[in-house]
């Protein structure tokens, strides 16, 4: 509780005193500095040798554990409740598996394969998932972004259809060597192949955390200027017109160029066919899905009758055959003869699959946290790349592409009360059956009509350009990182836009890193306690006595910066070193010659050599115009570091526990004096 305003002795401030309780404590012991400090404490610095740590590594294996930790199913399977558990896992597969078939038959023809591609990933990735993962609600599969990046890859490097020539003969182009044809399946399942190597090399290197390098704005930027792409790729299937696949920098432009030169010649049926599947699915989502969830928890499969639905109209009607519209074509029956990619292939492909692969991870990783810090479980990094590892390595046999969970499926996986990844082995079981009997049934829906389910589904991605405020509103550098990756992703391409937001990104964690805070520290009077003089009006400098604060770490990169922070502040080289110190009570001191200048490390995380060297710069500096340098206040890595240097022939600094330590001892010295 804080009392009504009184007047202050002194009329610098009117705010109110607070109220103390009656807590008190008295401490009554010697001034120590640090060295003392340390052996009343018995501080050891603990520094195992790196064949120590091997072998602790060693002796802490453990069989059992090590073998559950790398197939975690064989950590909860034994403890799935049958009674609890089952129906809601049932509920959930079923509903996902329901959201599968329009979705991977939409994603896969996205990627530049053929639609059951997308129904084979929908059975063989959430089967090796459930085996290898963490998350017990993410759904795998396609996803919007990994499966445009693959389309990228696969126009790259896949043998375009050889055309008719006057002559009767085939030309091929003159890039592809005559005897060399690459299969669009080919080219996926080789990214497949190398994003499943390069999951398994970041785990052993342990680098389950790199995903945090990819910061929200950028994340939010890179996806919002993915989905402008997916949506352009859609619009020559909402037209019903044909458009060369451009590749490289500056295709959504030649894109949308192309799209203009050629949309007289738009299909009427199929533009007619889009509108109505568009509007179909804005008025389930918009309306009758929100309405529909609060009487039954069972989502409404919108996409799933349109696709059913497009599909009876179609075969009815003849849109292929009568109207020239566009269909998704032959689906065949059963499952794919595993396969192993070209090696050519392979070894091609590498470098463009490094996106693919951090691009990915992110999503499983950010989708996995979020329900892993609702429902209070663990989601372990390095074993997500594990999994996404496994995952991506046996469906590069099957015909699958690289995958990701679905933003949507997972959500409505939670929502609809899945509780493990059996829900995923149920939506796979389901999955087969659709395989093995059903996908030919499919072979009559127009192009169109998946089309307008993805330009749909997009709007979730697209609303992120209202994020634009909030990143305003959090700093200029949130706002410049959102701004560049999306501009470039646009613009140039996806790899290069998420390579350049990368960079961005990191520039401005380095110069947010860079700015450092420093303050001259003074005390509130009858506390003992040290508050920088600038924020706090009642704070006042002690006589004689500089105390210098800095926050963040000193190294070789910005010694400089830090030295000339403390003369800046400090004013000891100046020809009148000389400060007026304030009184509480409204008298002053004086002028006053600073005879200490005592540097609080408190919040200091790091020393290198090069800063303690210039610290004993520092301290021969001021001996020189009989000024005495004192540290105070450091962490035990900073103590280490500053006695490793003393040992190389640096530093011979006095060193504190606490500022006030440090006080006191200039203070006596200065009495001594």
């Amino acid at each position: 509780m804080i009392n009504q305003k009184t007047p202050i002795e002194d009329g610098r401030s009117t705010k109110a005193k607070p109220q103390f309780n009656e807590q008190t404590y008295l401490v009554s012991r010697q001034c120590l500095q640090q060295e003392d400090f340390n052996q009343l404490s018995q501080y050891e610095r603990l520094k195992p040798t790196a064949l120590d740590s091997i072998g602790s590594s060693i002796r802490s294996v453990k069989c059992l554990s090590t073998l559950k930790g790398f197939f975690p199913i064989l950590q909860w399977l034994p403890h799935y409740s049958l009674k609890n558990d089952l129906l809601s896992d049932m509920t959930a597969g079923l509903t996902v598996a329901v959201l599968q078939i329009p979705q991977g038959m939409a994603y896969g023809i996205l990627a530049g394969v053929a639609a059951n591609v997308g129904l084979y990933m929908a059975f063989f990735h959430c089967l090796v998932y459930a085996v290898f993962g963490t998350s017990r609600h993410i759904s795998m599969g396609t996803f919007a972004v990994t499966s445009l990046m693959t389309a990228k890859i696969v126009a790259t490097y896949a043998t375009p259809i050889p055309t008719l020539a006057s002559n009767g003969t085939d030309v091929l182009p003159d890039i592809v060597p005559a005897d060399v044809f690459y299969t669009p399946i080919q080219v996926a399942t080789a990214v497949s192949f190398v994003a499943g190597i390069f999951y398994f090399m970041m785990s052993v290197a342990r680098l389950g955390m790199l995903s945090s390098l990819l910061s929200e704005p950028l994340v939010s930027g890179f996806t919002t200027a993915a989905a402008v792409h997916v949506m352009v790729t859609q619009v020559k299937d909402l037209l019903g017109i044909s458009i060369p696949r451009y590749k490289g920098a500056f295709k959504v432009i030649l894109s949308l160029s192309a799209i203009v030169v050629e949309s007289p010649k738009s299909n009427l049926t199929a533009v007619y066919t889009s509108i109505v599947v568009i509007l179909f699915m804005m008025c389930m989502n918009e309306m009758v899905k929100p309405w529909l969830s609060k009487k039954c928890r069972f989502p409404l499969p919108a996409e799933l009758i349109a696709v059913v639905g497009g599909t009876v109209v179609s075969y009815l009607i003849g849109l292929g055959p009568n109207y020239d519209v566009g269909l998704v074509g032959t689906i065949p029956t059963g499952l794919p003869a595993p396969e192993f990619p070209p090696l050519a292939l392979i070894k091609a492909v590498a470098v463009d699959s490094i996106a693919v692969t951090i691009v990915g991870y992110s999503i499983v990783m950010s989708m996995g946290m979020i329900f892993a810090q609702k429902d209070n479980y663990e989601v372990r990094p390095n074993q997500e790349l594990v999994a996404l590892g496994a995952t991506n390595l046996v469906g590069s046999f099957f015909s699958c592409i690289p995958t990701a969970c679905s933003l949507s499926r997972s959500v409505i996986q939670h929502q609809t009360g899945g509780k493990t990844q059996i829900a995923a082995v149920f939506s796979s079981l389901i999955m087969l059956v659709i395989l093995l009997w059903v996908g030919p049934y499919f072979e009559s829906l127009p192009r169109c009509v998946l089309a307008a389910i993805i330009v749909v589904a997009l709007k979730g991605m697209l609303v992120q350009v209202y994020h634009i405020k909030k990143f305003h509103r959090e700093g200029h550098l949130e706002l410049f990182v959102w701004c560049v990756t999306f501009l470039s992703v646009v613009i140039i391409d996806i790899d290069i836009g998420l390579l350049i937001g990368v960079v961005i990104s990191l520039i401005a964690l380095y110069v947010k890193g860079w700015k450092t805070y420093y303050s001259l520290l003074g005390t509130v009077p009858d506390t003992a306690i040290y508050v920088d003089i600038g924020s706090h009006q009642r704070a006042e400098e002690l006589p004689y006595i500089k105390i210098f604060k800095y926050t963040g770490a000193i190294n070789f990169a910005n010694k400089s910066t830090f030295k000339k922070a403390l003369y800046k502040e400090t004013k000891v080289l100046q020809r009148t070193n000389v400060s007026l110190v304030p009184r509480y009570n409204g008298e002053s001191t004086g002028l006053q010659a600073t005879k200490t200048v005592i540097i609080d490390l408190s919040s200091v995380p790091h020393v290198d050599t090069a800063a303690c060297k210039m610290l004993t710069e520092i301290k021969t500096q001021l001996e020189k115009v009989n000024v005495a340098l004192l540290l105070a206040a450091p962490a035990d890595c900073v103590y280490d570091g500053l006695l490793h240097a003393e040992a190389i022939g640096e530093g011979g600094f006095n060193i504190f526990p606490t500022i006030h330590d440090a006080v006191l001892y200039a203070q006596g010295s200065s009495s001594a004096v």
